[in-house]
């Protein structure tokens, strides 16, 4: 039976007054079992990671949607085809058995060995221009057999649902998407989208398509389409840019020497 693509992406209807993350989440529970859900409540936590997984801005930090966001509003949607010899489910099983391995060399992807399920919270190491490696990281909001979503914290680049999923279309085949809404979280970060930050953005999860469909013998080309959905920029955030990642990543990198002496000192 084919699923309309759209039914596995979050679907939050923005009003003048913009909900509050909560609440935006209850009304997107309403189409899904509520036992695929993250419990979305207080400070995120890390369970055990990896000694280079660097968690300096995860641990503490809330989750964010685009509502807390700052800049411009997007909806990205990156699609690649996949034939009719693999199903959904097959897609998505293993698309999060070995999420990692689909990014572009230099990102890491610090998730529970179990795999990707609710409520777990993934560390993301992710390489910048001028070779700053920003530290942050996602919580699983949301994981069934046909998709899962994740959600950005305080301080990531974006206020943001990432959507992945796959699905069967009119014709019998299995599609593959990742679907981003998002804002930028605070005026560094949209100063750093209009600089070419949407372009690396767009790079990144057409790499992870096109190493999706190579998985499975493919070589494909991924259809990208970006909607702006609100071009207002939202000026009550702009102090999002206490917890920005790129910040803190930056001087906790400076500060490496100093940490190595302390340790040689002990």
């Amino acid at each position: 039976m084919a699923t309309d693509d759209a039914s596995r992406t979050p679907k939050v209807e923005m009003t003048a007054d913009e909900t509050t993350t909560a609440e935006a989440i209850e009304e997107i529970k309403t189409a899904r079992d509520a036992a695929n859900w993250a419990k979305v409540s207080g400070a995120l936590t890390v369970g055990e990671v990896p000694a280079e997984a660097r968690n300096i801005n995860v641990t503490g930090r809330r989750q964010t949607g685009p509502m807390q966001g700052f800049g411009k509003m997007w909806q990205k949607t990156y699609r690649v085809s996949l034939g009719s010899a693999v199903t959904p489910q097959e897609v998505i099983s293993e698309w999060k058995a070995k999420f990692p391995n689909f990014w572009p060399e230099g990102n890491r992807f610090y998730g529970p060995l179990t795999g990707i399920a609710p409520g777990d919270v993934a560390l993301l190491n992710l390489t910048m221009p001028g070779r700053l490696k920003l530290s942050t990281g996602v919580l699983v909001l949301y994981a069934d057999e046909e998709s899962f979503t994740f959600m950005t914290p305080e301080g990531h680049m974006f206020a943001a649902f990432i959507t992945f999923s796959a699905f069967e279309d009119k014709h019998g085949e299995t599609s593959a998407q990742a679907q981003v809404l998002l804002r930028a979280n605070d005026p560094l970060f949209e100063v750093g989208l209009a600089a070419g930050g949407h372009r690396q953005e767009d790079k990144f999860w057409v790499h992870t398509l096109e190493a999706l469909a190579a998985n499975f013998g493919l070589s494909a080309e991924v259809d990208t389409q970006v909607v702006c959905v609100d071009k207002r920029r939202q000026w009550r955030n702009a102090g999002n840019i206490r917890y920005n990642s790129a910040i803190r990543s930056g001087f906790y990198t400076m500060g490496t020497p100093i940490r190595a002496l302390r340790r040689s000192g002990r």
